[in-house]
């Protein structure tokens, strides 16, 4: 069985005024994340894993921020186009490992309805996602709460 592993990492600045999406799914928060998308740090740092398991470049790549067909996309049809990219490479994922990293909203009262968002567009189980939360312990960017970042990694499998 042929493998491939693959990280992704992603970065957004908070703003006020702009609705925070972390996994698909709207989390109430006083800040939502700036980007040309939706900024879905988590399912951004998921396509970056994808794509770099199989050396096919990153998001900014497939999905660039000066094309105005991605201003204000959802970020899920972004995953779900990097998915179906992979299995038309002949691959299928296996778990995909993530971590977020902020210090507000706390993210476990939301992990359950991320990961069942991520499995659906990626037909995988929900039990194949992990996902985790910390903060900085009030270092850095993140720790001021002036941004937030996701971490991913994945395996996946040729089918």
């Amino acid at each position: 069985m042929k493998l491939r592993i693959g990280s992704g990492i992603d970065f957004h600045q908070l703003v006020e005024g702009r609705d925070l999406w972390i996994g698909g799914i709207k989390i109430p928060h006083t800040k939502g994340a700036l980007g040309h998308s939706d900024a879905d740090v988590l399912l951004h740092a998921i396509c970056d894993a994808l794509l770099g398991a199989l050396s096919l470049g990153d998001i900014g790549t497939h999905f660039p921020d000066t094309d105005n067909a991605f201003k204000n996309i959802d970020s899920k049809i972004l995953l779900k186009r990097t998915y179906d990219l992979i299995t038309s490479k002949g691959y299928q994922i296996v778990n995909i490992d993530s971590s977020l990293c902020l210090e507000a909203p706390k993210i476990k009262p939301h992990v359950s309805a991320m990961q069942a968002c991520i499995a659906e567009i990626l037909q995988i189980g929900v039990d194949d996602i992990s996902i985790k939360a910390t903060t900085t312990e009030k270092m850095g960017f993140v720790g001021r709460e002036e941004g937030l970042v996701a971490y991913a990694t994945c395996l996946l499998a040729a089918k």
